[in-house]
């Protein structure tokens, strides 16, 4: 994933309101949920949930299916690890981290 595009992803993710919808998508599965379902749960407006959930999308973030006339949100797992590999090749490309116990620790690569 070039730089452009994980930048993209970690601006529409830098914002609460995106974040609080894409983590909730995440914990929702494959299925998605609904955009009724996410606007009740989250109790804010239709043209904000709209705005919020287009920015997710342009990121490639997100995906939405039309099922009858029910519009479903799925998040996309493969473009966050993406993001997430990128940032690793990218930024950690002198040394290597790994989580142990919560913490990181820095591990030469020799």
């Amino acid at each position: 994933m070039d730089i452009e595009k994980t930048a993209k992803a970690l601006k529409e993710l830098g914002h609460v309101t995106r974040l609080t919808i894409y983590k909730r998508l995440v914990k929702a599965g494959y299925k998605g949920l609904a955009v009724g379902t996410l606007q009740e749960e989250l109790e804010i407006p239709g043209s904000t949930l709209s705005h919020h959930l287009s920015g997710l999308a342009s990121a490639g973030l997100i995906k939405q299916r039309r099922e009858g006339r029910v519009l479903y949100c799925v998040a996309q797992y493969e473009q966050l690890d993406q993001v997430l590999q990128t940032l690793r090749e990218e930024c950690c490309i002198d040394d290597k981290f790994s989580a142990d116990e919560g913490d990181f620790k820095v591990l030469n690569r020799d």
